[in-house]
């Protein structure tokens, strides 16, 4: 159950960051509302992530990690961001200290 909160988490929290993009400054009323709920059931999923067990440095890496690799994907490819091979290497090894955090916690 913990991991479904978790991705939950991650998801409304990349939703929150690209309507971020469209608010223009918080002065659109509409992405602003989606940008402000979208962060604050983020974090209360984190919340329930973290009470049931999964430590707080394992969680908050992998929300970030996979937050980061999401948002940087969906830039590229549907918002006209670019992604430069050294980003690409970059969030491989984000992903790749993340997943050592995991194996690490594992023992």
């Amino acid at each position: 159950m913990q991991w479904l909160l978790l991705i939950g988490a991650i998801l409304t929290e990349v939703t929150g960051t690209l309507s971020l993009r469209y608010s223009e400054g918080f002065t659109r009323p509409l992405p602003s509302v989606v940008a402000l709920t979208c962060y604050g059931a983020a974090f209360y999923l984190l919340s329930l992530v973290l009470e049931r067990g999964m430590g707080v440095g394992v969680a908050y890496g992998i929300w970030s990690a996979l937050g980061v690799t999401l948002v940087a994907l969906v830039g590229a490819l549907f918002l006209g961001d670019t992604l430069t091979p050294v980003q690409v290497v970059g969030i491989v090894l984000v992903i790749a200290g993340v997943a050592a955090l995991e194996l690490g916690a594992a023992h």
